[in-house]
């Protein structure tokens, strides 16, 4: 029988060792799986490089795990806004190292990794500092960067509601960056709001199929603060 639920945040997230790669879905606190990250930094693990949209807001979730000193790296195309404290003074202080990655290309390049594609090319960037150094090329007369997909070794996101396979479906646009992540992660560990009956779930609404899920843990959602 297949059952991919675990009975806690914490024991969802309780094998992801210190310089794991973690993708972290969410727009900005849209989406943003803010139990399960909760259960990583009480779980001690650190020198992790992460991908997501932005790098934290506020004193929760991703600025939280950035607060105690548990990044190393980040991957993100939106670093700095008027409440990301806590990557401000990391950044500055030299304790984490920045990649930045426009919107569009973050999200092309996490597709890329999740269709199995070597490499794209794509026309953002190109001209700029962030395409010094890499291979371009002039596609219908257009000038194009070669970018890399960007794989992950966890994937942690939010859906509104999965079952025991792991299938799930997202609430509005909390959706964002989940349903990529989650091809493009080796393991993908969800957090719900709720796990129906196995059957119940219409299969034309749902968006991640649970073949790209590991691993699947209710979250009420009074406990949760993100949308």
């Amino acid at each position: 029988m297949i059952d991919k639920e675990r009975v806690s945040a914490e024991a969802a997230v309780s094998d992801i060792p210190n310089g794991a790669s973690v993708m972290i879905g969410g727009f900005g606190t849209a989406g943003m799986p803010d139990q399960l990250i909760n259960a990583l930094i009480a779980s001690g693990v650190g020198d992790l490089t992460i991908i997501n949209n932005n790098a934290g807001n506020g004193e929760e979730g991703l600025a939280a795990l950035i607060r105690e000193g548990r990044v190393k790296k980040i991957i993100c195309s939106f670093p700095r806004q008027s409440d990301s404290h806590h990557f401000d003074t990391a950044y500055r202080s030299g304790q984490i190292e920045l990649e930045l990655v426009p919107q569009g290309n973050l999200a092309a390049r996490i597709q890329a990794a999740g269709a199995g594609l070597g490499a794209i090319f794509t026309p953002t960037g190109y001209g700029t500092l962030l395409a010094e150094g890499k291979e371009t090329r002039q596609i219908d007369g257009r000038e194009h960067v070669l970018e890399y997909p960007i794989h992950a070794d966890f994937a942690l996101i939010k859906a509104h509601e999965g079952d025991r396979w792991g299938n799930l479906v997202y609430r509005k646009t909390a959706r964002n960056f989940g349903p990529i992540m989650a091809m493009a992660a080796r393991t993908t560990i969800a957090q719900v709001s709720r796990i129906a009956p196995l059957g119940e779930m219409d299969p034309e609404a749902i968006v991640t199929p649970g073949i790209f899920v590991q691993r699947i843990v209710e979250i009420a959602p009074a406990l949760s603060t993100a949308a």
